[in-house]
C-alpha cells in the first residue's frame, strides 16, 4: 500500500506522466529508516525537508507539521504489516502538475511508500568494500547539491561504472576536484585521533546519518571532527574510510586503489550510534 496525500492505494495505483518529478525531477525526498514502529532520527529528516521545500520554492502546506506527516508514516507503515518490524520509508514531495520548466502552481503532493529492512539495528560488515573514483562528471558545490531530489544522473551512471569494475561504491569529485561523497552517503577519513568529512560548502549531501555522526564524535574529547576539503591524495594517506547513510549506518570501506584501510574507530562510532538509538 502506498500513502497518496493521506489515501492509502494499492499496487495499481500510478502517478500520472505528467507528474513533474518524473518530467523534470522537480521532486524531494527523504530515505528514512523505522525500527518496529519509532522513526530514526525523524526531527532531522522534518526539518530538513522543509529546508528543501524552501530552498525548492515550494509551498509549503499548514498540515505539514512534523506530528502530521509521522502520523501519515505510522499509518502507511500499518497498512504494510511493518510496524513490528525494521523498514525503510521514502516520503516524497512533488510540485503538482501544470506548466514545463516554469510551474504554474508552486503547490505540492506527498507520497509515501514503506519495504521491509531484515535488520533492526546497524551491524558492521565485516566483507570486501573496495571503492574508487568516479570522474567522469562531477559534482557543482553549489546549495542545490546538497539536497535529495530526484535529478540523481550522475548516481545513477555511477553506480553502473561500480558495477561494471567490480566496485562496492566509488566516491564522487566537486568541480574542484575535491572528493565530496559517495554515490550513495557522506565520506568520513580517519588520520590519527582526526576524523574529517567534507563541508556542505563542497556540495556533498546534507546527510541526516552525517548529522548524528558528527554529534557523536564532538562529544568524544579523544577525537577531533574537522569538516574541511579532502583532496584525492589524502585517501592512501588515511588510516580508516567509512560512508554513512542512515539504512546502513557506517560502512566500512576496505580497499581503495592499493590500500586497505582498518575499521576499529568505525566499529567504536557504531557502537555509539546503537546506543544512541536506543536510549532515545
Amino acid at each position: 500500500m502506498t500513502n497518496f496525500n493521506g489515501t492509502l492505494l494499492d499496487g495499481n495505483a500510478f502517478l500520472s506522466i505528467k507528474n513533474r518529478g518524473y518530467a523534470y525531477g522537480d521532486a524531494i525526498f527523504e530515505t528514512i529508516k523505522s525500527s518496529s514502529g519509532k522513526i530514526l532520527f525523524w526531527e532531522d529528516h522534518y526539518f530538513r525537508l522543509m529546508a528543501s521545500m524552501r530552498i525548492m520554492r515550494m509551498e509549503i502546506p499548514m498540515t505539514f507539521t512534523m506530528e502530521f506527516l509521522e502520523s501519515e508514516i505510522q499509518k502507511t507503515l500499518e497498512a504494510n504489516g511493518l510496524q513490528k518490524q525494521s523498514a525503510r520509508v521514502k516520503l516524497s514531495v512533488h510540485r503538482n502538475e501544470g506548466g514545463l520548466y516554469t510551474p504554474q502552481t508552486n503547490q505540492v503532493s506527498f507520497v509515501i511508500a514503506t519495504d521491509a529492512l531484515a535488520e533492526s539495528f546497524y551491524t558492521v560488515s565485516e566483507g570486501l568494500y573496495q571503492v574508487d573514483l568516479f570522474k567522469d562528471y562531477y559534482v557543482s558545490p553549489s546549495l542545490l547539491s546538497t539536497l535529495k531530489t530526484n535529478n540523481k544522473a550522475l548516481n545513477v551512471v555511477g553506480s553502473i561504472y561500480a558495477k561494471e569494475n567490480d566496485l562496492e561504491n566509488c566516491l564522487l569529485l566537486n568541480t574542484n576536484k575535491q572528493v565530496v561523497e559517495a554515490l550513495n552517503g557522506n565520506i568520513f577519513l580517519v588520520k590519527g585521533n582526526t576524523i574529517k568529512t567534507p563541508p556542505l560548502t563542497d556540495g556533498c549531501l546534507k546527510g541526516v546519518m552525517r548529522t548524528q555522526l558528527i554529534e557523536i564524535i564532538k562529544a568524544l574529547p579523544e577525537y577531533e571532527l574537522v569538516e574541511d576539503s579532502i583532496s584525492p591524495f589524502e585517501l592512501q594517506k588515511a588510516d580508516e574510510m567509512f560512508i554513512t547513510n542512515v539504512m546502513v549506518g557506517i560502512q566500512p570501506v576496505s580497499k581503495y586503489r592499493k590500500k586497505t584501510f582498518a575499521n576499529d574507530i568505525a566499529k567504536s562510532l557504531l557502537q555509539k550510534l546503537n546506543v544512541k538509538i536506543r536510549l532515545n
